[in-house]
């Protein structure tokens, strides 16, 4: 029943933004007072330190920028690969499709030629048996005919 407190993700460190007015510039020497060395020293290291941030950020955006260059490229490769897997796929199916019609029709073509061949078949048996029956009707001429 008690709640749990989350931390939140802790933001990047990130230097003070420089000064918009430097008052009382002042070098390490030429008149500068004992106190106004260490105030020179920490603002020369405050500003090292801002350079020294902003290049790392630059390299690491440099980095970032490669690095989506590269995902890029091996997803284009990945993607021709995969296309070319497909197409590969694709042509296996349509020649075992077109292998399963050739069958089918070669089947429905001997189907009709064997059908083609009874009918041819049957019809010479018809023509056998009207040739039988024309023979046996050429035995018995007509009596009035001339010539015998």
């Amino acid at each position: 029943e008690k709640t749990v407190p989350i931390p939140e993700k802790l933001n990047e460190w990130a230097p003070r933004p420089p000064p918009e007015f430097v008052r009382d510039v002042m070098g390490s020497s030429a008149g500068a007072g004992s106190g106004e060395f260490h105030v020179y020293r920490h603002l020369r290291r405050r500003e090292y330190q801002r350079q020294d941030f902003m290049d790392a950020m630059a390299e690491k955006q440099r980095l970032d920028e490669e690095f989506q260059k590269k995902l890029e490229r091996n997803k284009m490769i990945a993607e021709e690969q995969t296309a070319k897997r497909r197409r590969k796929r694709q042509k296996l199916k349509e020649k075992k499709l077109q292998a399963k019609k050739n069958k089918l029709e070669q089947k429905k073509q001997e189907k009709e030629s064997d059908q083609s061949q009874e009918r041819v078949s049957s019809e010479d048996d018809e023509e056998d048996s009207k040739e039988e029956e024309e023979k046996e009707d050429d035995a018995e001429e007509p009596s009035f005919v001339m010539g015998r």
